[in-house]
Formats: structure tokens, C-alpha cells, sequence
């Protein structure tokens, strides 16, 4: 049996309306769109970086650990706020936790990426208390550039099909 006839692309619903979507988009993807899951994003990694920064700094931990506890934290509430909505439209939890982690991987790794440069980087933002205006002002800071740069990103991988696109999919 010859098997290069059946190397066609495996079909699935996600990958249909994915195609869907580029099609509908003219393999691209609105500004508007790429805003709303960028700040989508933003929300789980803001809630993870802030609780992060908090903790690591009132318990008084070395930079590199109150990063990586950032950095954990937001991941895990990223994903746990897609996972929400998509387990509210009827996934199980294994399919759900498979879509978050397509849908918001990416866009996660650069938000964190540009949160915690922004905090490293400017001086003595981390050693900063929590009473401390620069602590606060460079985590704003930080979260602001984060979507400024994510969203550009993320709509690049909307109109790919990729990203928040899987999402769509579900809902």
C-alpha cells in the first residue's frame, strides 16, 4: 500500500474553525482582537506577577527567587483563566488544560519575558519595599509594556490560527 497517499492533514474541529478564522480575517487578525487577548493574557499573568513580586518581596527573598515565583504564578493563573471559560463551554478538564496551554503559552512566556526585564532593570525596583512607590511604579510599568509588546504577538498568532485563535474555537 502506498502511504504517500495518506499523508493528508489530520481534520479536526479546532483546526476548522482555525482556518475559519484566517479565512474570515484575510489571513489576518484585527488589532481589536489581538488587544482583547492580549489583555486576556494580561489579566492571569498581572494577577500571578503581582502575587509573585508580593510575596517574594514581604518574605524577603532573593531577586532570582521572586522572579521564578512570578513568573510560576503567572502561568499558573493565566492558564487557569482560560481553562475557566473553556470548561464553562463544556470541555473536560484534560482537553481544556491542553487548549490553555496552546491558547496562551506563547503570549505568557513574552509577557514574563518583558515583566521581569522591565523589574531587574530598573534599579532597585526589587529591592524596593512593598511601601515603596518605585516598587509599584515599575510593576506598572513593567505590566503596561508587556501588553504594548504581547499584542503585536499575539496578532501575528491570531492570524495564524494559533493563540487565542484555539480558544475561539470553543466558544
Amino acid at each position: 500500500m502506498d502511504h504517500t497517499t495518506h499523508q493528508h492533514e489530520h481534520h479536526t474541529p479546532e483546526r476548522h474553525a482555525r482556518a475559519q478564522h484566517a479565512r474570515h480575517h484575510g489571513g489576518g487578525a484585527s488589532w481589536r482582537m489581538a488587544a482583547q487577548a492580549t489583555l486576556h493574557c494580561l489579566t492571569g499573568c498581572a494577577i500571578g506577577e503581582v502575587l509573585g513580586m508580593v510575596v517574594g518581596t514581604a518574605a524577603g527573598l532573593h531577586n532570582a527567587g521572586t522572579v521564578v515565583l512570578s513568573i510560576a504564578l503567572a502561568f499558573v493563573f493565566g492558564y487557569a483563566l482560560t481553562m475557566r471559560g473553556v470548561l464553562r463551554a463544556g470541555l473536560p478538564p484534560k482537553r481544556a488544560l491542553k487548549v490553555a496551554l496552546a491558547a496562551d503559552t506563547v503570549s505568557i512566556a513574552v509577557m514574563e519575558l518583558i515583566d521581569n526585564t522591565v523589574m531587574v532593570g530598573v534599579p532597585g525596583a526589587m529591592d524596593a519595599g512593598l511601601s515603596q512607590l518605585l516598587f509599584w511604579v515599575s510593576l506598572a510599568l513593567s505590566l503596561s509594556l508587556a501588553f504594548v509588546l504581547t499584542t503585536p504577538v499575539n496578532r501575528w498568532m491570531i492570524g495564524r490560527g494559533k493563540g487565542h485563535a484555539v480558544v475561539h474555537a470553543h466558544h
